[in-house]
C-alpha cells in the first residue's frame, strides 16, 4: 500500500447527485487532506466522472498512488459505472463484497435496496456508506433498534436492527424544493432562514396528506393574505420538511420513535425543529464524520487498507 508520512493512507470519496467531498484518510480514519468539487454526477456527461476524478480529484490531493475507494450516485447508472445494488436486510459485510473495481486502484461501493412503498422497490447509494459508519463509531449503536433520518436532495430514513439495515424509505424533499424555487410560480432565493415561515409551513403540512392542495398554500398566503414573497422560501421548506417527518415514521410503523439526523447541521437543525413541533425527540451527529468511517470500514473489510 503507499504510504503517507508513515501511514497507509487511501483516498475516500462520497460521491453524490450534486457535489463530490473526498479525503486523503490514514489507516486509523485521520483526514489528512480533504477537499470538496462541484462535480455532482447530475452535472457530468458521460465518461466524463472517470476524466474528472485522474485529471482533477487526484491530483488536488495528491493522491495519484493511493487506492481510491467511492460511494455515493458515481455508483449508478448516472455515474462512472454501475455498483449492483445489495438487497436489505444488509450488514457492511456484504457491502464490501460488492465493491466493484471501476479501474485499477479504484473501488466503487454498491448501493441498497429494498421493497417500498405499493410493492415498488426503493434504492439509495451512499447512504449506506454513512448509515455504517454511523452505527459503527459506538459500540451501543450496534445493539436494538434505530430509526436513521439522512436530510438531502433525496432524504433517506433507515430502518438498523443490530447493526444492519433491514429497510428505508426515499423522500424527494430536497429536488422538490430546489425545483419549486427555480422553475416554478414559488420561485426565491432557497434561503430558509425565516424561521416563523418555516414554522408556519409546517403547521400547513399537517399531517403531511394532501401535499399538492398544501403547497398551493405557499402561493396564496402571498397572493391573497400579505405575506413577504421573501419568506416563500421559509415557508417551502417548512412545509415539505414537515409532511416528510409528519408521514414517514408512520409510513414505517415507528411513528413517534426518536430520530437520529446524520447529516448536516444546518439541514437537521431544520429538521429536528420540525420533529420537535410534533412531540418527537431527535439527535443531529456530523454527517462527514460518519461517512468517512463508513468509507474506512470498508476499506479495512475489503483489505484496501
Amino acid at each position: 500500500m503507499s504510504d503517507i508520512q508513515g501511514e497507509r493512507a487511501f483516498l475516500a470519496c462520497d460521491w453524490g447527485s450534486t457535489h463530490l467531498r473526498a479525503w486523503v484518510l490514514d489507516q486509523g480514519g485521520v483526514v489528512l487532506r480533504g477537499r470538496e468539487f462541484p462535480l455532482g454526477v447530475n452535472r457530468l456527461g458521460p465518461g466524463e466522472a472517470a476524466r474528472r476524478f485522474f485529471e482533477k480529484v487526484r491530483p488536488a490531493l495528491a493522491a495519484e498512488g493511493l487506492p481510491a475507494l467511492l460511494c455515493g450516485a458515481i455508483g449508478s447508472n448516472v455515474g462512472w459505472t454501475v455498483a449492483p445494488y445489495v438487497d436489505c436486510p444488509a450488514r457492511p459485510e456484504a457491502v464490501a463484497a460488492g465493491l466493484i473495481a471501476a479501474a485499477e486502484g479504484v473501488w466503487i461501493a454498491p448501493g441498497l435496496r429494498c421493497e417500498g412503498l405499493g410493492g415498488q422497490c426503493d434504492v439509495l447509494r451512499g447512504e449506506e456508506t454513512q448509515a455504517f459508519g454511523w452505527l459503527g463509531l459506538e459500540a451501543d449503536r450496534q445493539a436494538g433498534r434505530r430509526l436513521i433520518c439522512q436530510p438531502g436532495t433525496h432524504a433517506k430514513w433507515l430502518v438498523a436492527e443490530d447493526g444492519a439495515i433491514v429497510r428505508f424509505l426515499s423522500a424527494f424533499t430536497g429536488e422538490l424544493f430546489a425545483v419549486l424555487s427555480d422553475h416554478s410560480i414559488l420561485r426565491n432565493d432557497g434561503r430558509a432562514d425565516d424561521l416563523g415561515a418555516f414554522d408556519e409551513g409546517r403547521a400547513a403540512a399537517a399531517e403531511g396528506d394532501a401535499l399538492l392542495n398544501r403547497i398551493y398554500a405557499a402561493r396564496t398566503r402571498v397572493a391573497g393574505g400579505g405575506a413577504d414573497a421573501a419568506s416563500t422560501g421559509s415557508f417551502l421548506s417548512g412545509l415539505l420538511i414537515g409532511a416528510e417527518v409528519a408521514a414517514t415514521p408512520a409510513l414505517l410503523g415507528l411513528e413517534g420513535e426518536t430520530v437520529d439526523l446524520v447529516g448536516g447541521a444546518g439541514l437537521c437543525g431544520r429538521y429536528a425543529r420540525a420533529l420537535e413541533r410534533r412531540g418527537v425527540s431527535s439527535r443531529i451527529w456530523d454527517g462527514d464524520a460518519a461517512v468517512r468511517a463508513g468509507l474506512l470500514a470498508l476499506a479495512r473489510l475489503r483489505g484496501l487498507v
